[in-house]
């Protein structure tokens, strides 16, 4: 008897796990909503990539979203509606009815892509086929995993982003890559 009372005394304790969620934006707003996300003490990924842009009377590096409209939160349950009531925050993107979530070590190959800034493509693909499952096996990105989708120009590995639908180019030699039977 004494042993049920201290059990109902005893606090619950909630455990809250931060994930990885994708939001939509506003067309052009992804850095006002990074930025705001920031204010509010909200994790948040925007990843950005430099890019070459030219006007009439000059050229200029600037830095533009990776995937235009979208934006990486990492939250607990109690943060989900404070990120839907950002300025600029449409909606999350949602797999079968619930907001997706990207696993933490997508998010970090993702960093780490972004931070190659010399990747050169000596690609032969003699031994890899369109949609066969890869692993890069050497180099700064070994055990990133994606899909081989197939030679554009020179021969290039393409990861694809199971979560959000969203593939990303990745120059490798084929020398790095082994082909994987299980699913990603």
């Amino acid at each position: 008897m004494l042993t049920l009372f201290i059990q109902k005394m005893k606090p619950k304790i909630e455990v809250s796990h931060k994930k990885w969620h994708v939001i939509y934006t506003r067309s052009r707003a992804e850095k006002k909503v990074h930025i705001e996300l920031g204010l509010n003490n909200i994790e948040s990924f925007l990843p950005l990539q430099k890019k070459l842009r030219q006007w009439k009377d000059r050229k200029k590096w600037v830095e533009v979203p990776l995937m235009s409209g979208y934006c990486f939160v990492n939250i607990t349950r109690k943060e989900y509606d404070l990120v839907l009531q950002t300025n600029n925050v449409v909606c999350y993107v949602m797999f079968e009815g619930k907001a997706a979530i990207v696993p933490n070590d997508q998010i970090n190959y993702l960093k780490q892509m972004l931070c190659q800034s010399d990747f050169e493509v000596n690609v032969s693909h003699e031994d890899f086929k369109p949609g066969q499952k890869v692993e890069i096996i050497a180099g700064q990105m070994i055990g990133m995993r994606g899909e081989l989708v197939g030679p554009r120009g020179k021969h290039r590995f393409i990861l694809r982003l199971s979560q959000i639908n969203t593939a990303f180019m990745i120059e490798i030699q084929s020398s790095n890559l082994k082909k994987v039977e299980l699913d990603l």
